[in-house]
């Protein structure tokens, strides 16, 4: 694949993330959610450079958090990039939504930990890790793990 044919496919990947998040927003921020743009976080798999527009994705889609601070666009932004990039190192399909899901709940869930409760985070980092790994656990596996299938099935995106 070209380098051009990767950036837009990568732009395009990001596109998608921002806008199903944003879509999705009652269920896509907070401590308690399911953000089904997460599903894309195992194309880095069959596309190593998408983890990149999946960084840029999740920025954009970070901006528009209804309870929007700093720490999520920088932190939660690169939860998704360091998810997308070890990805792509994953040798099998069925670890491959498993990155995203550490990644979220620990950096999401220190992040949303220490904004919502600063003086009890380290209490609180436990609960609110465990909630968003589960919704990152369901969304990445029920719904990224058929999209991989589908995808690995396209031969034109299996080699980037």
């Amino acid at each position: 694949m070209t380098a051009t044919k990767r950036l837009v496919v990568s732009a395009f990947v990001g596109a998608c993330y921002a806008t199903l998040t944003i879509v999705l927003a009652p269920i896509s921020y907070g401590a308690v959610q399911f953000r089904i743009s997460e599903a894309l976080t195992v194309i880095p798999y069959v596309m190593p450079s998408t983890a990149w527009g999946l960084f840029v994705g999740c920025f954009i889609a970070n901006l528009f958090s209804p309870t929007v601070t700093i720490l999520d666009i920088v932190f939660g932004s690169l939860a998704t990039l360091l998810a997308g990039l070890v990805t792509a190192q994953v040798k099998s399909k069925w670890i491959a939504p498993l990155p995203p899901v550490i990644f979220n709940a620990i950096i999401v869930g220190a992040v949303i930990s220490y904004t919502s409760a600063p003086n009890a985070a380290m209490i609180a980092f436990p609960t609110i890790a465990l909630s968003v790994g589960i919704g990152e656990l369901v969304v990445c596996y029920a719904l990224g793990l058929p999209l991989l299938f589908a995808l690995m099935r396209i031969n034109a995106l299996n080699s980037d």
